[in-house]
């Protein structure tokens, strides 16, 4: 009878692993999707300033997600269990989060991660197109260089960074994340007492 009820924890367990890895699959590419869509519309209509702030944010949006995905690691539940029992918005999506750190830190650091990482490779080259076809024609091979190389050292500096600070900062990053997404459950809570209005 054990034997029996574990072979079948452990095929819903197998079930869930599979459903979460066609999830991950799922959405990378229509975030990936969405992301390089929405990024080479903006690149094509914008000027050169918002260009590169479009770049800089999508940057910082992948070193962001990946200092969230460390937090959660690193971070212990004890403290949000006190805030949780005094009411404190956003603590018990703190603890939810650190109960799921491996989801969270898998879609955290490798989803929104490598699609950020992606996306700001295919923006650079836009960036680096347009200064060619607009300042420098004959200085092709040089600017594509720049401008990867750019993108690769705030990338990576950005992210050397932020794992320091999400290190030493990991309870006040999953507490901020706690509370973002509060607010979002929230707003979902609004909309569907409305609807059942």
């Amino acid at each position: 009878m054990e034997a029996a009820s574990a072979k079948i924890k452990k095929e819903k367990k197998k079930q869930r692993k599979w459903k979460w890895y066609l999830t991950v699959i799922t959405l990378t590419v229509l975030i990936s999707a969405g992301f390089s869509y929405a990024s080479s519309t903006l690149l094509e209509n914008s000027g050169m300033l918002i260009a590169f702030a479009l770049l800089f944010g999508i940057v910082l949006v992948g070193v962001l997600f990946d200092m969230v995905g460390i937090s959660v690691a690193s971070a212990d539940e004890k403290p949000f269990h006190a805030m949780a029992s005094k009411k404190v918005r956003g603590a018990d999506k703190a603890i939810w989060l650190l109960r799921n750190a491996d989801k969270v830190s898998s879609f955290c650091n490798d989803v929104v991660g490598d699609i950020c990482g992606i996306v700001s490779g295919a923006a650079s080259a836009v960036i680096a197109a347009q200064i060619i076809a607009n300042f420098a024609p004959t200085a092709s091979n040089l600017v594509q260089l720049m401008m990867s190389a750019m993108v690769a050292g705030f990338t990576v500096g950005g992210k050397a960074v932020g794992k320091s600070v999400a290190m030493r900062e990991c309870t006040k990053i999953v507490f901020a994340a706690g509370r973002c997404l509060s607010v979002f459950s929230a707003k979902k809570k609004k909309k569907r007492n409305k609807g059942s209005k």
